[in-house]
């Protein structure tokens, strides 16, 4: 069982230290901004606390006092849950509007410092195991100390949890967004730890034997840690995530307009701000943005300098896309030809099209792109 509980929490330990080290890496652009500092602060004391966890059990004693290990442990976990507290604070408030919840909290950790550092050595009479503190005791003062730590863990995780879940919907920011739904799934883990951990403390003094189901705490916990380091690094890359996605689409979207763009170009190369060098097509991708950008104004100039060969009696029904691409179709051949219809349109049947928004304009022009290749 002991194994498996380290197991457990050097698995924590890792996740904490990969949190870490990620956010490492942002220290130069944010290190005078309190979130970062509060975030840097709360990940340190995870990687302590489950770097203790691993190996308290296997200290018998720190400076000659017997299981100070396993203090130290209990006091940075009340440490992190209080610094977990503040950094969901100050992501949805400004500094200046929670400076007295900030105090409160503070207060509220030093004092609760005080008491179970009483209690400990109370209660830590000279042959005390070390199981008493880590497991459960019948011992009345190791009982409250051990009540008194986990309900110090669960009442963090029901704020968090309360508070996360308002927040993300009063906020506009995608990923902060995520982040705290994450959160408020690793709270909830993180007080099914506390829970059952209540129950494997004072297990002992109700003379229940849990057996294997004692291990749940320690499970629960490595699942819950995992997600809100998860959760807590999100924020740094999830804007690269979403900005690879739309890389990725605009990319697409840039190669599934080439065919329509190109015999638009062909017949008005006048549209093309840059005309095309060789190896040009689809290799610059640094500013595909930008390109993505004017290729739709180009076939919009393109197609709209194809009006007078456009015939207004060819009206397009069923699939649009299909019969806009015909009837570009029609015209580059009219207009390669010079036979004008006796009836052309005065503007292209492109303006009959109601985009919103550029995304709109692109999934449009793409449809009439792949009907066009297809009649190509």
């Amino acid at each position: 069982m002991n194994t498996l509980k380290i197991i457990l929490f050097s698995l924590s330990a890792v996740s904490s230290y990969a949190a870490l080290l990620y956010k490492l890496f942002s220290m130069r652009r944010s290190w005078r901004d309190p979130a970062y500092i509060v975030l840097m602060t709360t990940l340190i004391l995870q990687c302590v606390t489950f770097t203790l966890g691993a190996i308290s059990l296997s200290i018998g004693s720190l400076f000659g006092i017997p299981n100070l290990a396993i203090l130290i442990l209990h006091l940075a976990a009340v440490a992190y849950c209080i610094s977990a507290q503040l950094l969901l604070m100050l992501w949805a408030n400004p500094p200046s509007e929670i400076r007295t919840r900030i105090r409160a909290w503070i207060f509220s950790g030093a004092a609760l410092f005080v008491v179970l550092i009483a209690l400990f050595f109370i209660g830590n009479k000279p042959g005390t195991p070390g199981t008493a503190f880590a497991v459960g005791s019948s011992d009345p003062v190791i009982l409250t100390y051990l009540l008194l730590f986990i309900i110090s863990q669960a009442v963090p995780c029901v704020t968090i949890y309360l508070q996360c879940l308002p927040y993300a919907r009063s906020t506009s920011r995608v990923w902060l967004r995520r982040t705290l739904r994450t959160l408020a799934v690793g709270a909830v883990v993180l007080f099914l730890y506390c829970a059952t951990r209540a129950l494997n403390i004072v297990s002992p003094i109700l003379g229940w034997h849990l057996g294997a189901w004692a291990i749940l705490p320690s499970v629960f916990s490595a699942v819950g840690i995992a997600i809100v380091s998860f959760g807590l690094t999100m924020p740094s890359w999830g804007e690269h995530v979403s900005s690879l996605a739309r890389w990725q689409r605009n990319y697409r979207s840039y190669r599934a307009l080439y065919p329509l763009w190109h015999s638009l170009y062909e017949s008005s190369p006048d549209i093309a701000l840059e005309p095309p060098t060789a190896g040009d097509t689809d290799r610059r991708w640094s500013d595909l943005h930008y390109r993505l950008h004017r290729r739709v104004i180009e076939i919009r100039d393109g197609w709209r300098a194809l009006r007078p060969y456009m015939d207004r009696a060819d009206s397009p029904d069923g699939d649009q896309a299909m019969a806009e691409a015909r009837k570009i179709r029609q015209a580059l051949e009219a207009k390669t030809s010079g036979v004008t219809p006796a009836e052309s349109q005065d503007n292209g049947a492109f303006d009959d099209h109601d985009a919103k928004t550029f995304a709109a304009e692109v999934a449009w022009l793409t449809q009439v792109s792949e009907a066009y290749g297809k009649l190509a």
